[in-house]
């Protein structure tokens, strides 16, 4: 496929963006990616991970500080009992790898210690630093894997038993998780979720989202006509309803129309960051 076509494939509208581009493996395999959430039995290779690993660290770091941290869950029944601490993580057990990326402020403050000056950085930057680069980590990780036929799924709900999942990995002050990540070789080909255009999420100069609702019903419609959902589909019926006009926004605004990790804050906190 040429650019273009991936482009049109992914945002789903007719478009001229990409048609002078010269296409190349890496931004076809990112314009085609998506989320695996089933694997085959095949295991990959030490050799293959330690290599998608050294590319991951080789991302672009706040300052060069080098505040991510990332831990290979080889213990199987540890893996489980992650998986099974909600019923929406329950696939994350049959994952052949599972990583939990961490953002980690605690190695530059023992190395301020070990060098004998004050760490004058206890704010809310530090917290934030420390979360992009394991993120920046976690998204390189995945594009490597891609160019490898290895298929990839963040896991942002291990994050719903803070707590669990912290004590599971022994988690130290000053460190915490971002994500998980399951990856392994592909069982089938899912599809490819559907973005909001590009005149909805980039601005030029200044903030701008004066068509915003415009735009969001014309994607809601043109996503729907690809990925419908079934009334048995859409969330929080029992309480809501079944929507006539349901799409991605409703079924966003009614996931974060309930609280949710409304604990990690706190934890947070009680892992050392001052986040004022």
């Amino acid at each position: 496929m040429s650019v273009n076509a991936h482009i049109q494939s992914r945002f789903g509208l007719p478009t001229e963006l990409g048609k002078p581009v010269e296409g190349n493996e890496t931004i076809n395999n990112i314009l085609s990616h998506r989320s695996h959430r089933a694997f085959n039995s095949d295991m990959v290779s030490q050799d293959l991970l330690d290599t998608l690993l050294a590319t991951a660290f080789s991302a672009p770091s706040k300052s060069d500080l080098q505040q991510a941290c990332v831990i290979n869950i080889q213990d199987k029944t540890k893996q489980q009992r992650i998986a099974n601490a909600s019923s929406k993580t329950e696939w994350v057990a049959d994952a052949p790898v599972f990583l939990v990326w961490c953002g980690d402020s605690r190695r530059i403050r023992k190395l301020a210690d070990w060098r004998r000056h004050t760490f004058a950085n206890d704010h809310l930057d530090a917290f934030m630093n420390a979360a992009v680069d394991a993120g920046i980590c976690m998204q390189t990780f995945i594009i490597a894997a891609e160019s490898f036929g290895l298929g990839c799924c963040p896991v942002s709900e291990i994050r719903d038993h803070i707590q669990l999942l912290s004590d599971e990995l022994e988690l130290p002050q000053h460190v915490f998780p971002v994500a998980g990540l399951c990856v392994g070789w592909p069982r089938h080909e899912p599809s490819i979720s559907m973005r909001l255009p590009l005149t909805t999420t980039v601005s030029i100069d200044t903030y701008d989202d004066e068509k915003l609702i415009e735009e969001v019903s014309d994607y809601d419609i043109r996503r729907e006509k690809v990925e419908k959902t079934r009334p048995d589909q859409q969330r929080l019926v029992e309480e809501l309803g079944v929507s006539p006009n349901y799409g991605w926004s409703e079924n966003r605004t009614r996931q974060y129309s309930r609280p949710a990790r409304d604990d990690f804050g706190s934890y947070i906190r009680a892992q050392g960051f001052n986040l004022s």
